[in-house]
């Protein structure tokens, strides 16, 4: 009888593991089926062709990845070999980022501790991370501090702001010596975009209102961050190349990030089809109807994914605490450094181009 067509994948027969064994022959030969096999398909996708030179990277970060350490180890290896070009971030991810800039110590810590004489000693949990309530009334005084310089007051997008702010922890940085600690010093240092979907949702937020009570006059465009964001997705298209979505968990930050192709198709009338290249990494159920859990195929009903591109896509039912140090340990093993695209000093240009498009199509219309 004639093979099955559904019986071409490779046959599971993995080589034993060895005390010698990389992390790129495990993950290639014994991440076999189930969510490993998903995050093996992940990491091949990611390096075989998201990384290529015509791509661009969009990351999306939300829950607590900074605080567990994140940033350092992962985070900004990635973005120094170019394998990251913009992010959006919860404001959360990228204050507590800050502590370790700054000089601040976070601990490794037990879920299972009274909360009650937690805060009885002055100590913050993030689940089984403990740090001292003096780090938040430090990092909210240097935020307010540096946020009364000239420079910010005036109305600009959350990527600016990053920007500014990273200058300011790059600076820190090199006076403690605390080098590559800081994701938002290494995003500033490589041209990196970071925007946050809900700039007042973060104790970055809480102090920028703070200051607005005393007259400074600190504010976030959110409509600049829409349109910032569109536009650095349609010139990946336009330029010829493609764009990849890497979501780490969901919530506001995944939906930020794959809204941009809405926003080119639906809300400007541009032609466009989706996102090229897409990759999840998530705890949430898809029957709850949230869009933590939303899939890729569902995507591609709001024209968030390129339907034709839909086979490059992956879902991993995995704690990204797990994924992300495997997935940049592969890469980095696998792949040779991208030239960096640095992306924020070129936004303005992507910005105008969007925007004249976007009035021709306009234009065209009144004409009929």
């Amino acid at each position: 009888m004639a093979k099955s067509k559904l019986l071409a994948g490779k046959k599971i027969d993995p080589r034993p593991i060895d005390r010698g064994i990389s992390i790129t022959d495990l993950v290639d030969n014994n991440f076999v089926s189930y969510n490993s096999g998903r995050l093996r398909e992940a990491c091949q996708l990611f390096v075989d062709k998201i990384l290529q030179e015509n791509v661009t990277v969009g990351l999306s970060l939300s829950g607590a990845l900074t605080p567990a350490g994140l940033g350092i180890s992962a985070l900004i290896p990635l973005i120094e070999n170019g394998f990251i070009d913009w992010i959006v971030s919860t404001g959360a991810n990228l204050y507590h980022d800050t502590h370790f800039a700054i000089g601040l110590s976070m601990h490794r810590g037990t879920p299972e501790v009274s909360d009650v004489a937690l805060r009885e000693e002055g100590i913050v949990r993030i689940y089984d991370i403990f740090f001292d309530y003096d780090i938040l009334i430090s990092t909210d005084a240097f935020f307010r501090e540096i946020l009364k310089a000239p420079e910010f007051q005036r109305e600009m997008s959350s990527s600016e702001l990053h920007h500014l702010v990273g200058k300011y922890l790059a600076e820190r940085e090199k006076q403690l010596g605390t080098e590559r600690k800081s994701l938002l010093a290494a995003a500033y240092q490589y041209g990196v975009p970071i925007y946050t979907s809900s700039p007042g949702d973060s104790s970055i937020g809480m102090n920028v209102a703070a200051l607005a009570l005393n007259g400074y006059q600190l504010k976030f465009d959110v409509s600049l961050d829409v349109n910032e964001s569109a536009a650095i997705v349609l010139e990946a298209k336009r330029s010829g190349g493609k764009s990849a979505a890497i979501i780490l968990g969901g919530g506001s930050p995944k939906n930020f990030l794959l809204q941009t192709e809405p926003h080119i198709q639906e809300v400007l009338s541009l032609s466009e089809k989706g996102h090229d290249y897409f990759i999840q990494m998530t705890d949430a159920r898809v029957d709850t109807g949230g869009l933590s859990g939303a899939t890729p195929g569902e995507a591609v009903s709001w024209g968030k994914i390129d339907p034709d591109q839909l086979p490059d896509s992956v879902v991993c039912y995995v704690d990204s605490t797990i994924a992300l140090p495997i997935l940049t340990a592969y890469a980095l093993a696998k792949h040779p450094p991208r030239k960096p695209k640095r992306l924020f000093e070129r936004r303005e240009q992507f910005l105008q181009n969007i925007q004249t498009e976007f009035q021709e199509k306009f234009d065209k219309i009144k004409l009929r």
